[in-house]
């Protein structure tokens, strides 16, 4: 699977947030996790690839009540990260957090948390995933990442687990730049391309992995809603930091030496323009209900 740096994770989190909240009127999980807790026992949560812990912390205050997580990563630097981000996070929130036998305990002012982590390859060792007791499989920015067959085992465990489903911010495909360039598109279409190679998964979904999803959730007998949960960029390291990535991304994918010559100029024209640049990033939340 290809990393992701703990500074890039940083850096997308507070649009992460901003394109959740947009999304959460939608799907009531409050309601979803209330209607899935056993009595007074913890809601069991199964975070898959999991970084530092950002859909924890968006989504923890949102669920409510005692919860128990398990973060599931097959990077041991990120996982590493865990104890020093959430004790950093829970600072500013006016959390209580404490550790205890390498597990973290947070308290919020109406939810608390135990928090376990495992370092597992989802790639290749999805069977060790502990799907046994989860109530709700989550995980955020990864379909888009995952290839067909891979997304029919995981959909087939969880179901077997009888547990419900929250994919957040999944790429639809949709960009949009303003200003609006005449090379846009042909660098899009590079872009979109190259989000289709494997990505340790089998060829990757991409843009169309929100759909695929919700069909195959739907054919498995699953209720499955939908929202838009899109980035809308105005801020300008996080900018910069996608004209880059998407001009590397169309530089690898381009074909020949004029196609690299355009996108060489566009990322030139992109990052001289940030300045006065807004830009939208299509992501859809998608919740599945057995």
């Amino acid at each position: 699977m290809s990393g992701f740096s703990a500074e890039w994770l940083a850096l997308r989190e507070p649009h992460d947030l901003a394109a959740r909240a947009a999304a959460a009127v939608a799907l009531d999980l409050p309601a979803v996790a209330a209607g899935m807790r056993r009595g007074a026992q913890p809601l069991e949560v199964l975070d898959l690839a999991c970084g530092t812990g950002a859909n924890l912390r968006a989504l923890a205050p949102r669920l409510g009540g005692a919860q128990r997580w398990c973060l599931v990563d097959h990077d041991p630097r990120l996982l590493a990260e865990l104890p020093r981000v959430f004790a950093a996070w829970s600072r500013e929130q006016g959390l209580v957090l404490r550790e205890d036998g390498g597990r973290l305990h947070i308290e919020g002012p109406d939810w608390q948390a135990e928090i376990g982590w495992r370092r597992i390859d989802l790639a290749g060792a999805l069977d060790a995933v502990p799907f046994g007791h989860a109530q709700l499989v989550t995980a955020a920015a990864l379909l888009d990442l995952v290839s067909a067959p891979w997304l029919d085992a995981l959909f087939g465990r969880t179901r077997q687990a009888g547990a419900a489903m929250f994919f957040a911010l999944s790429v639809d495909g949709r960009v949009g730049w303003e200003p609006p360039f005449e090379e846009d598109d042909a660098v899009h279409r590079l872009f979109a391309a190259h989000q289709r190679r494997d990505k340790g998964f089998g060829p990757a979904l991409g843009g169309e992995a929100p759909s695929v999803a919700a069909d195959r959730l739907e054919a498995l007998g699953y209720a499955v809603a939908q929202s838009r949960s899109d980035w809308q960029i105005q801020e300008g390291a996080m900018l910069q930091a996608l004209a880059e990535g998407m001009a590397d991304a169309a530089l690898e994918q381009a074909e020949d030496g004029g196609a690299r010559t355009r996108v060489q100029a566009w990322r030139t024209r992109r990052l001289a323009a940030v300045p006065r640049t807004r830009m939208q990033v299509g992501h859809v939340d998608l919740l599945a209900m057995p």
